[in-house]
């Protein structure tokens, strides 16, 4: 590689605030009073906190440094495998905070809230129709929320036909909340294997699907970014027996506009707006986390839902058979708006190039790098490819060492150590926002390290060694974990 992006650079050291802050001094003036000053009841009011004495170019400089120890989207590219870290259009940030959108209250009468009601009912038809589904509920406020409605969804149908189950088969090849989500709501996981090509194979599904058996969480496509071919007569299989086939979309970045969801066999599934639909993912939040349904589980989606009658919308509660509220008021509605005008500006054919691009940038990488990492399904991949540190083994270097190393390089590392299918796993998803220049430096960085760990493993068991943060004593921190926060 002729250049790295990392550079040693000037990044400043920064001290806390209380630390740096001198009596007296003063960042802000403020407007001349208009009325006269009155002092505030000490036993009401308290001593309040003391904070520090700053002056204007104190804050200014304290915000900016903390800002260039920082790797945002916005500074390069995220290979961050199962989170879509992806370049998100700013405008759908600007729709989000107009006025009418970012004040209203909760609370608001439906009468003062059209806007916002028309815009989730819209959105509920748009998610809808991408997914193949029939109704959506918006309520579920992140992907694992939506998994626990979209279970409480399979639960509810089976006790209204008097005949509750025990189990759901969760494949090791599904992401790793659903085995939580199931338990959650009583049911007992049941583990299924993929085969030597990464899917699911029918004949496995057949030997555990039972009466007892509720349904199945796939994630499709799964965690190794494999599409799961045989889902149609494991749909049959399920059906068979009276189950009911939950499909995780979290993945659903890479089959938009082009596979529809409900024509193969599925009956349920959440999708995650901070992912696919342009709300940036990370941080702690916040994220959406809508479910799809059938027709036959529509009776059961959480109220209060959006309805449209003679042109006004309306939140209805008329529904009997749901199973209640999953989350205070309607969902985050701020990441709603921002998945509706991602939705709106992209169109049909936009959303279906972006997964379009997502398959290929992912492709090009696997082909790319197949020689230099070891790539344990070697066959077309969706929009994430898994290899693993097997090549690197026999010179003591290890998967973490070269997420280290990656960082000097100028890139966030990828995803390590999952899925828990591969050993060592690298998982390497680029997204449809990354341009073939972009890409291409990311492989060279890779390309290096390997010949790195070849010449001088030293140096990546060190690294990273010119990063702000240097690499952590993991073996201390698990003895002697600090939790004072």
């Amino acid at each position: 590689m002729k250049e790295t992006l990392g550079t040693t650079g000037l990044i400043l050291n920064e001290p806390l605030l209380w630390e740096k802050g001198k009596k007296g001094r003063c960042g802000f003036s403020l407007p001349r009073r208009d009325v006269e000053s009155f002092p505030l009841d000490k036993e009401l009011a308290g001593e309040g906190p003391e904070f520090p004495d700053l002056s204007e170019v104190d804050v200014v400089r304290h915000y900016t440094r903390l800002s260039q120890w920082n790797f945002g989207v916005d500074t390069g590219m995220y290979p961050l495998g199962s989170c879509t870290m992806k370049y998100s259009p700013k405008t759908n940030e600007r729709q989000a905070s107009l006025t009418g959108f970012a004040g209203a209250h909760p609370m608001l009468p439906a009468s003062l809230s059209q806007g916002t009601l028309k815009m989730m009912f819209e959105l509920e038809q748009y998610l809808a129709e991408i997914s193949g589904m029939d109704a959506t509920t918006l309520q579920p406020a992140a992907g694992a929320h939506g998994e626990l409605a979209g279970i409480l969804l399979i639960y509810a149908f089976h006790k209204s036909r008097g005949a509750q189950r025990s189990k759901i088969i969760v494949p090791d090849t599904a992401h790793g909340t659903n085995p939580a989500s199931v338990a959650l709501c009583g049911y007992r996981p049941v583990p299924v294997k993929s085969n030597e090509n990464g899917i699911l194979p029918v004949e496995a599904i057949a030997r555990v699907m039972d009466e007892e058996t509720a349904g199945i969480m796939v994630t499709n496509p799964n965690t190794l970014g494999l599409f799961e071919e045989n889902i149609l007569e494991i749909a049959e299989i399920v059906h068979s027996k009276g189950g009911l086939v939950y499909c995780d979309g979290a993945n659903m970045n890479a089959v938009m506009g082009i596979v529809q969801m409900g024509n193969i066999g599925i009956d349920v599934m959440h999708l995650n707006l901070h992912k696919t639909f342009s709300t940036p993912h990370g941080g702690g939040g916040p994220g959406s986390g809508p479910v799809c349904v059938n027709n036959e589980l529509e009776p059961f989606l959480p109220v209060p839902r959006v309805v449209e009658k003679n042109g006004r919308y309306l939140l209805s509660e008329d529904y009997p058979e749901s199973i209640g509220k999953v989350q205070a008021f309607h969902g985050n509605v701020g990441v709603m708006i921002k998945a509706y005008s991602y939705i709106r500006s992209m169109g049909p054919k936009g959303l279906k190039r972006a997964s379009q691009l997502a398959v290929l940038n992912a492709n090009y990488i696997k082909e790319r790098l197949k020689g230099t990492l070891h790539l344990p399904y070697d066959r077309p991949c969706m929009h994430e490819c898994v290899f693993s540190d097997e090549h690197q083994v026999a010179d003591k270097v290890t998967t973490l060492d070269m997420a280290k190393r990656l960082m000097e390089y100028g890139f966030h590392p990828p995803t390590v150590y999952f899925p828990l299918v591969v050993h060592g796993a690298i998982m390497v998803e680029p997204t449809e926002t990354e341009s073939k220049e972009d890409i291409d430096q990311f492989i060279e960085a890779f390309e290096a390290i390997a010949d790195e760990a070849k010449e001088n493993p030293h140096r990546l068991h060190k690294a990273p060694k010119r990063c702000k943060v240097r690499r952590l004593d993991e073996v201390a921190a698990a003895r002697k974990p600090c939790l004072a926060g």
